[in-house]
């Protein structure tokens, strides 16, 4: 069991550290220059930062934790990490609302470990520069080889698979489907099981710790 736990600890760990490959440019790369330091700091991992004229203007950050949930709790807790942070640096230059979230369902992948975590799903990719032609791609991801994204995707009526660089991708999202629901609620609830579990240990290993009979001192007379 222990074994299993520092594996499932050191896995956590080069999740964590692992850097984003599709990153956001212009003010938005500002915002997340500062704001991904004090998101890792607390253990979780910045995935996206958007900036939107919605009610004046509007920050939205996404991140999530290494295992890829995000509960409301955990919103409010890099909101309330942030929001100083924010607040001094000031990167905006006017007044803005920020909006914490997870990614959500149809989420974006920034990652290299994210386009093999969702292979097998459909998956929408714009890249900055034409490859083969075009920018716009759509179809099924098929994980990644080296540093490049794998899609099979129609081409003049025939399914046909090329290689996108990861790092020339400007946006990569998952595409809402039915099997993409099910993995997630699968997901959710294997995250919540491990939770559960993991607050069991603990609060065994407090009564142990409580119960421990106490060993007196040594006399030293002997």
């Amino acid at each position: 069991m222990a074994g299993h736990e520092a594996h499932q600890a050191a896995n956590a760990a080069t999740q964590a550290a692992e850097p984003r490959l599709v990153v956001e440019p212009g003010l938005a790369a500002r915002v997340a220059a500062i704001a991904e330091p004090v998101i890792e700091q607390l253990g979780y991992r910045l995935v996206r930062v958007k900036i939107s004229g919605a009610d004046g203007c509007t920050v939205q950050i996404m991140a999530e934790r290494p295992d890829g949930t995000m509960a409301v709790e955990d919103c409010e807790t890099v909101s309330r990490a942030l929001s100083p942070v924010l607040d001094v640096a000031d990167p905006i230059g006017r007044a803005y609302r920020l909006e914490i979230s997870s990614p959500g369902i149809d989420r974006p992948l920034v990652r290299k470990s994210d386009f093999d975590r969702y292979a097998g799903h459909l998956v929408k990719i714009e890249t900055v520069i034409p490859i083969g032609g075009r920018k716009r791609f759509r179809g099924e991801l098929l994980g990644t080889e080296g540093e490049a994204a794998r899609l099979r995707h129609d081409e003049a009526g025939e399914a046909a698979e090329i290689l996108l660089p990861i790092e020339e991708i400007s946006e990569a999202k998952l595409v809402l489907t039915d099997e993409l629901v099910t993995q997630a609620l699968r997901r959710e609830k294997a995250a919540k099981r491990d939770e559960r579990e993991a607050r069991k240990a603990e609060r065994r290993k407090e009564r142990h710790s409580r119960h421990r009979p106490h060993q007196p001192a040594a006399n030293q007379g002997d």
